[in-house]
């Protein structure tokens, strides 16, 4: 495998590995989404932006899935992750086989990818709004960090359009977003059903809301699970977020 200039290996945990760079790397937010999501092995899952590819490959660490379509507008992040993939099977981590790297705009899948076939999709989407705050120079930075390709409409179309009967659509963002977010869902009949918000600690306010909605699903419930807090008391994990982590850290010991 060749390793760009800019490109390093990150350990994810479990044997596998993730070509990450300045530019294309991930977060928090993603390991935190992948874990909230929690993908089954006769799922059959999409990404939508899937960057670098670190969402599949988490779901794939300790089990192979049926089969993930990961989706990517940047032919730059749809080049990593197909070497990503490619490194992992060649240190026998056969699981992320299942993984199908789709270059494609999210806004146009018709024709690319079957309708209505998913049992889950997933997106950790731009957090600011098109048009707000300071906007980043750089392209790649500015596609990851604002709705300049989608906007929160267009994933959520894309989620319908994807997802069979009861599928989930589960998504991360920022808190003040939450109206907007399940004002989305519900436009395009995704029904939020299950919701966690994520505090560094307990004196601070959240800084993450994990939500998950049904397609198709009946209006009225929606679960709201006892907040996520990162950090203790002394400023160390907390012990779930020790949990959710495990694997990731062992490998960077």
């Amino acid at each position: 495998m060749m390793l760009k200039e800019y490109e390093r290996l990150e350990p994810l945990g479990n044997g596998v590995e993730i070509i990450v760079s300045d530019m294309y790397h991930f977060s928090t937010d993603t390991i935190l989404l992948a874990d909230f999501s929690k993908v089954k092995s006769t799922d059959f899952a999409v990404e939508l932006g899937t960057g670098c590819g670190t969402m599949p490959l988490l779901w794939t660490r300790e089990h192979s899935v049926r089969e993930i379509i990961a989706i990517d507008i940047q032919s730059q992040c749809i080049d990593m992750l197909t070497r990503n993939i490619n490194h992992n099977v060649n240190n026998e981590r056969s699981n992320c086989l299942c993984i199908k790297p789709l270059c494609a705009d999210l806004k146009d899948l018709k024709g690319k990818i079957e309708f209505g076939k998913y049992n889950v999709v997933v997106c950790n989407p731009p957090y600011k709004l098109s048009g707000s705050g300071i906007k980043n120079p750089d392209e790649e930075k500015l596609l990851a960090r604002h709705e300049e390709s989608c906007t929160l409409d267009d994933v959520c179309a894309a989620a319908a359009h994807l997802l069979q009967f009861s599928g989930r659509f589960c998504i991360c963002q920022r808190p003040e977003r939450l109206t907007d977010v399940m004002m989305s869902m519900r436009q395009f009949d995704i029904e939020p059903k299950r919701l966690r918000f994520v505090q560094q600690r307990k004196d601070k306010e959240p800084k993450l809301f994990l939500l998950e909605g049904r397609y198709k699903g009946k209006r009225g419930f929606m679960q709201v699970m006892p907040t996520l807090f990162i950090e203790d008391e002394q400023g160390n994990f907390s012990d779930e977020m020790k949990e959710i982590y495990g694997l990731y850290k062992e490998g960077r010991t």
